[in-house]
């Protein structure tokens, strides 16, 4: 079993990755000045790029929308996954094994480089698949296509390929690229029979399924052709790799959506992921052969930020009696997200891909639009097995939908159902709340509903205790000297040799933003600056917590400099300047302090004032001269 990460590792992680490595796989970064470099945000909609990222450091800020981090956080959001699972990432990225307290273990090395093996054959295998498409022999595969409206464009998009007939096609290839039978068994892409592995893909449409990385992890597999005598979808069997309860198709596409929109469409095959994109609806992912489930769940809530704050889940099946059942089954699962959940259903029965051929794109967004509560659809369903024009009906009925009812979390909303029902059933109000209070005591006596702890929502967080910071206003000049220092320590604090930090440390910021930031340097010490990356992350979390994105925004604002030499310069400088205005408020005290003092009753501190005033002077000279 996994356990915490040392520490000491983590940092290790976060010093060895290069961050430019990890966001020029998400985003298109260009020189923006000496060690900095600029994109657009991959967190917000913009035509301008205020995306920045200091390798030097080890961070990014956005400059638009205050997103900030390091390589681990910029994983985390970028691929919607814990802390423990970057770090991971990016240690196995870098060749670096983990080291966990309390005796738990994590991957060791060998199981890394077997998991990138695995990884590898899928990617390649992918790669194969897509090529196939295009060869004449995948005549019947873009048949397919076409005849369900996606043309080459979408193929392309939705990586879709084709398993040529035969049986050691993607065998050959892939032991040409060195892979042995030992590995080429666990990918899940073979059979074994007497005379060894062979194909288990053969004259196949083919959907590569990845994780919401983006890394491909497994297949399905339409047939195409009668003499085929295997099932209408083939998928990858259970492997180390792919396990169907984990895997949502499309989620590699939609996983942006899906947290931008606050709302998840889950619909029934790869075609239906697929029409619904080219629809519009870009939120829309599939489960692999398995129902939604709490896997499944915990993906969705991590992308929805599942936190009492809104968010849609929207359930797509037909309106026959197993498209019910399927809804109802889900119902079952809808306590445990905080989001609202819907069902869409389309009375014809004709699902996302149908509808969009017959219909065309406007009628998929038209019945994604036409969702109704799952909590409606789950107590109509319920009326539905009774008889309502007899007494005896009605009360079964009430019987089976109270309970339904009192499952309802939100409070607010359970009142209205009660009425609902009381009016579908055409009973007094008073009755049916009688029924639903008693379910819903039965229900409290184990917890909630469900028997899930009540979840904090955002109205009843604590309060925060922590300091605010007002923004430092940009046109104050002395605000802008100390915002300047503050970057040259933090990007490069080689410059605080040779006397410099001592000078630094008693240097006066009365901006309260930058005077805490200030403080958290000082807290931190110039022994630390050896490392720049830990440095800065050392500086982050000395300061108040409303204050480190504001560190991580210092800390890669480009320097206006294109040489080391001018970098250097320009550092020099800027401390200068700093150092000077220090001078200069130390200057006007001690001067109102002379103008103060009576002379003649006091001749010798006169004295003492008029040397240090004296040395101060020639202090601020050597540093113009300096700079």
């Amino acid at each position: 079993m996994a356990g915490l990460i040392k520490r000491e590792d983590i940092d290790e992680v976060r010093q060895r990755t290069d961050i430019k490595e990890i966001v020029d796989g998400y985003v298109t970064l260009k020189t923006a000045g000496l060690g900095s470099f600029k994109g657009l945000c991959p967190f917000h909609d913009e035509r301008s790029p205020s995306f920045t990222v200091r390798p030097q450091v080890g961070r990014y800020h956005c400059f638009g929308c205050g997103e900030d981090g390091d390589a681990i956080s910029f994983i985390q959001k970028m691929d919607h996954s814990s802390f423990h699972e970057a770090v991971e990432k990016l240690a196995a990225r870098i060749g670096y094994e983990l080291r966990y307290e309390d005796g738990g273990t994590g991957p060791s090395r060998e199981e890394v480089g077997k998991r990138q093996r695995l990884l590898d054959a899928h990617k390649i295998a992918d790669e194969f698949f897509r090529a196939q498409l295009l060869t004449p022999g995948a005549g019947e595969a873009r048949s397919f296509l076409d005849g369900r409206g996606f043309d080459r464009a979408a193929a392309e998009h939705f990586g879709v390929g084709y398993a040529p007939q035969g049986w050691d096609a993607l065998l050959k290839h892939l032991r040409g690229r060195g892979f042995t039978d030992a590995e080429l068994k666990l990918t899940g892409m073979y059979s074994e029979g007497n005379r060894g592995i062979y194909d288990r893909f053969r004259g196949r449409l083919i959907w590569p399924i990845r994780d919401i990385a983006g890394d491909t992890i497994g297949f399905g597999a339409r047939k195409l052709y009668e003499d085929d005598q295997g099932p209408k979808y083939l998928n990858t069997p259970e492997t180390t790799l792919y396990k169907k309860s984990q895997v949502l198709y499309g989620i590699d596409l939609a996983k942006r959506s899906i947290a931008k929109d606050r709302q998840l469409v889950v619909v029934e095959g790869y075609t239906d992921v697929m029409a619904c994109h080219l629809a519009g609806i870009t939120t829309a992912v599939a489960t692999c052969g398995t129902a939604f489930g709490t896997e499944h769940i915990k993906i969705a809530r991590r992308l929805l930020s599942d936190d009492g704050t809104g968010g849609e889940v929207v359930f797509t099946f037909d309106g026959d009696a197993a498209g019910q059942k399927a809804a109802l089954r889900a119902f079952e699962e809808d306590q445990r997200f905080v989001a609202q959940t819907y069902v869409a259903v389309e009375p014809t029965g004709a699902d996302p891909c149908d509808l969009r051929q017959l219909k065309g794109d406007p009628a998929v967004r038209e019945l994604i639009n036409s969702r109704k509560p799952l909590f409606e659809f789950a107590i109509r369903a319920t009326l539905r097995k009774h008889n309502l024009d007899t007494v005896e009906g009605r009360v079964a009925a009430l019987r089976e939908a109270a309970p339904v009812v009192a499952q309802i979390r939100d409070t607010g909303i359970r009142p209205a159902y009660t009425r609902e029902l009381a009016g579908w059933l055409g009973m007094p109000i008073e009755e049916v709340s009688r029924y639903v209070g008693a379910a819903a005591k039965r229900a409290a006596s184990g917890g909630t509903p469900n028997g899930q702890p009540e979840q904090p929502t955002a109205a009843t967080a604590p309060p925060s205790n922590a300091p605010a910071f007002n923004r430092p206003d940009p046109r104050d000049p002395v605000a802008g000297m100390e915002r300047q220092a503050l970057e040259v320590v933090l990007q490069e604090p080689s410059v605080l040799g040779g006397g410099n930090w001592e000078r630094f440390e008693a240097s006066h910021f009365s901006t309260p933003a930058y005077a805490a930031v200030h403080a958290g340097i000082r807290a931190t010490g110039v022994a630390q600056a050896a490392d720049p990356v830990a440095w800065v992350e050392k500086v982050r979390q000395e300061v108040p917590d409303p204050l480190r994105p504001l560190v991580s925004e210092l800390a890669v604002t480009p320097l206006p400099a294109s040489t080391p030499e001018a970098m250097q310069r320009y550092c020099r400088d800027i401390l200068a300047r700093l150092f000077e205005l220090q001078i200069t408020r130390i200057k006007a005290d001690k001067m109102g302090q002379l103008q103060r003092l009576d002379a003649a009753a006091y001749p010798e501190e006169f004295q003492r004032l008029n040397r240090e005033l004296m040395q101060l002077e020639m202090q601020r000279r050597a540093l113009r001269a300096e700079a």
